[in-house]
């Protein structure tokens, strides 16, 4: 008999049968949402909607905490090395499958994390301030033409998503902006609708409510189809840019050891309460689509966002460090 074989056969074993009982115990203390962006971006609006249902599915607190930093990469480096145990989530953007292509980061996006489920999509929106005195983005164009270099504020760093819809843009245009880089997408609406900066790209939660005020004036989204949120605000192709496709997505995320029957389990209740009427309609009152769906479909999400991103910012040549 091969004693250490059966040692760890029998050990294995044991921690195959207390998975699902630790599962069934879980959560019995306060679990920890980890956001990588500061409060009132998409991010953030989606995190608290989630935690707020599952606080109370579940009868514990689900305890928002906004980690800012470096494009999300303070957080993500935090929730890597947390303790795999269901008691830290993240809900993070496409900025994790992007990260590993502009900075210097000290975890592995594809290897140190467990996606959970997607929780939404929405388009990256070009928004501006109706002192810039345009009402399209031919005109927009037209005026980056005459006034090369001027800024663009986004809610999130260098290489994301927001940022490289605008580099594709400028590229297919031919003009040249500058980007203004904020620690989330409710810092950045607060300086564009204030014109500190009169250009902004942009998750499109923030935006809506300034839209519906008449602060701020929509002029393009990245999606191939119209946001039913934003039916009014035609897509790139539609406003005479062709070939501009980004979807950004927001999902949930655990470390990577952390138990596959508490990640089944969030998975099933974050997609129960997708589908409960208030919540779809919350998410889409915030111009955000709900998703959901199995673990293994965002995952593959993520992986092919991953080599996406990794040729767009060799393409746009973004690189911070």
């Amino acid at each position: 008999m091969n004693l250490p074989r059966t040692i760890a056969a029998i050990a294995a074993a044991a921690i195959a049968t207390l998975a699902p009982a630790h599962a069934q115990d879980w959560p019995n203390r306060p679990v920890h949402v980890i956001v990588p962006f500061a409060a009132g971006g998409s991010t953030d609006v989606a995190a608290r909607l989630v935690a707020q249902s599952l606080s109370r599915t579940l009868g514990q607190q689900f305890v928002i905490e906004n980690r800012a930093g470096a494009n999300g990469n303070v957080a993500m480096d935090a929730v890597a090395k947390s303790a795999p145990d269901g008691y830290t989530i993240m809900v993070s953007t496409d900025a994790l499958a992007n990260n590993p292509h502009v900075y210097k980061v000290t975890y592995d996006a594809l290897k140190d994390f467990t996606p959970v489920i997607q929780l939404s999509r929405q388009p990256v929106v070009i928004a501006v301030h109706p002192a810039l005195g345009v009402n399209s983005l031919s005109e927009l164009v037209a005026l980056a033409k005459r006034n090369p270099g001027m800024g663009f504020g986004t809610g999130s760093g260098f290489g994301s998503g927001q940022s490289i819809v605008m580099h594709w843009f400028a590229s297919i245009a031919g003009i040249k902006l500058e980007q203004v880089a904020y620690r989330g997408g409710g810092q950045a609406i607060n300086d564009l609708v204030a014109g500190h900066v009169k250009i902004g790209s942009l998750g499109s939660t923030p935006l809506v409510p300034h839209y519906r005020a008449g602060t701020l004036k929509l002029l393009a989204q990245s999606t191939a189809v119209r946001s039913s949120s934003l039916a009014d605000v035609p897509t790139f192709a539609e406003a005479g840019i062709p070939g501009i496709i980004f979807d950004q997505w927001i999902g949930v995320f655990v470390p990577a050891a952390t138990p596959a029957a508490i990640a089944a389990r969030l998975n099933a209740e974050i997609g129960k309460a997708l589908q409960e009427p208030a919540v779809r309609d919350s998410f889409l009152q915030s111009a955000q689509d709900p998703v959901g769906g199995s673990a293994g479909a965002f995952a593959e999400h993520v992986r092919h966002d991953f080599i996406a991103f990794e040729k767009l910012t060799k393409e746009f040549g973004i690189k911070v460090n």
